[in-house]
């Protein structure tokens, strides 16, 4: 029995990122629109970007959640140790090496893991 894909799905885990990128509202919605075009996906919705986690220096700083035709977009980002974890979800196929090394770049990482998945 051929098992039956549902979807797609890179996760990033980046390391020794720019904070002036990771602590800017603005700079994160340019990110998730700029993917969004790069990747040929259609934003469902606003992003939602809120700033929280102020309770524990390491839990501080945006969450990004970008609802797309196909899926998801969602990040979160860690002002203390300049990390973001980023997922790329969609039930359509994207070009996830396209994707990877535009996020690298953007937010200037030093070190990334990351893994892709067909689900």
């Amino acid at each position: 029995m051929k098992k039956k894909i549902y979807g797609y799905e890179l996760i990033l885990d980046l390391d020794g990122c720019d904070k002036g990128v990771l602590t800017s509202r603005k700079k994160l919605q340019e990110y998730v629109d700029r993917l969004c075009k790069l990747i040929n996906m259609e934003k469902y919705g606003k992003t939602l970007l809120p700033y929280f986690g102020e309770n524990a220096a390491f839990t501080k700083g945006f969450s990004l959640v970008q609802l797309i035709e196909t899926s998801s977009i969602t990040g979160h980002f860690s002002d203390l140790w300049g990390r973001a974890y980023i997922n790329i979800f969609s039930c359509r196929k994207f070009d996830h090496k396209l994707a990877k090394k535009f996020t690298l770049q953007f937010f200037k990482a030093k070190k990334a893991e990351n893994r892709f998945l067909i689900r």
